[in-house]
């Protein structure tokens, strides 16, 4: 066998990380300067979000929303990675990344619409995001020219981009990859490795050690965070985003987390793919009870003050899917309306023929 000439990659990245499990600070460098309402602020957003998506499962399991995919135990990756965002940077987001979508601007009633189907649930001003990507790991490329836009443009904003481990194995994950870093355009990846891509276990997805070293082959910065750490989240992302807009280029960020619930409310059963065994490590990673913990111990937060975001979010909840029930159901002659400023024959002969219906019923 001829020996290896090339010195290979690190098998491992050291995971990053500022709290552990007992919302001890263990990498006091590394502690982001934060405000003590900017943390205030982080927690009733995980409490917020956990808060919705309890009710989004139910509302989905009532047959009141149409697609949902829930996001328990991923609060802190989501979150605290959009924290680190300027109001006018992007969001390129996959079908799970709804709550980042929320905290940048969307208003709930509409993603109670997108998750129906309804085309209003997708018209949008004033907020820069894409809609969420239902095909796997198109979202990244799209994040690419994004960002390529942004350097053109001189504009010192960077577009960030959500996906899962099962995303990784697409061919666009290395594509808007390598695009990115060819450029050195202002994008942030981001790979929530929640450990399974619907049942195939992260393992299985990949032989590399780390989803994070796959940035050496773009030739940008990879980084493995713990994703049940929401300032860890938050600093390897600001740190990200702070290179982007100073012209360092992409960052890869692998975040490792869990998702408690099941892949979607699609008929998708985890107990068949996964052991108890496998749920109670990460159950005591839960990234609310650490970061309550830590506040706890600065004084900065309460039972009180939970139970005030929690009752919050369901009022917010409950007004948010009346407003949904309210919207006049979409017309197939008005969904074909908005497919293009040019519908070319085939879809004006559609067009007509559904008015003619729709008058009649």
């Amino acid at each position: 066998m001829a020996e290896k000439t090339i010195e290979a990659v690190e098998d491992k990245f050291e995971t990053f990380q500022v709290l552990n499990e007992d919302g001890k600070v263990v990498n006091e460098d590394a502690l982001p300067d934060l405000s003590d309402d900017e943390l205030k602020e982080l927690m009733k957003r995980m409490v917020y979000t956990r808060v919705a998506d309890q009710r989004a499962v139910s509302l989905g399991r009532q047959g009141r929303l149409g697609f949902y995919a829930p996001v328990a135990g991923q609060e802190a990756s989501m979150l605290g990675s959009h924290f680190a965002l300027d109001k006018e940077d992007w969001i390129a987001p996959g079908y799970r990344d709804i709550p980042q979508l929320i905290w940048h601007g969307y208003p709930l009633s509409k993603a109670y619409l997108f998750s129906r189907g309804h085309y209003k649930g997708g018209q949008m001003e004033g907020i820069n995001v894409l809609m969420p990507q239902i095909i796997i790991g198109a979202q990244i490329v799209q994040a690419a020219g994004i960002a390529l836009g942004l350097k053109k443009k001189q504009k010192e904003n960077v577009v960030i981009t959500y996906t899962g481990d099962g995303g990784s194995s697409q061919g666009d994950f290395y594509e808007g990859m390598n695009f990115a870093g060819a450029f050195n355009a202002p994008a942030i990846f981001i790979v929530q490795n929640n450990q399974f891509a619907i049942s195939v276990p992260a393992e299985k997805q990949t032989a590399a050690g780390t989803i994070a070293q796959k940035a050496v082959a773009a030739g940008i910065e990879g980084v493995q965070v713990d994703g049940m750490d929401v300032l860890a989240v938050y600093a390897a992302t600001k740190k990200a985003r702070d290179n982007a807009i100073s012209g360092n280029g992409p960052t890869l960020i692998e975040t490792l987390c869990y998702r408690y619930g099941p892949h979607s409310l699609s008929g998708d059963d985890p107990t068949r793919y996964r052991t108890e065994d496998q749920d109670d490590p990460w159950e005591k990673k839960d990234p609310l009870v650490r970061f309550r913990k830590f506040l706890e111990e600065k004084g900065l937060w309460s039972e009180e003050q939970e139970n005030e975001v929690v009752e919050q979010a369901k009022a917010d909840v409950k007004a948010a899917i009346k407003e949904a029930d309210e919207t006049p159901r979409q017309k197939v002659s008005e969904l074909i309306e908005i497919m293009g400023n040019d519908l070319g024959s085939n879809l004006e002969e559609q067009l007509e023929y559904y008015r003619a219906k729709e008058s009649n019923e």
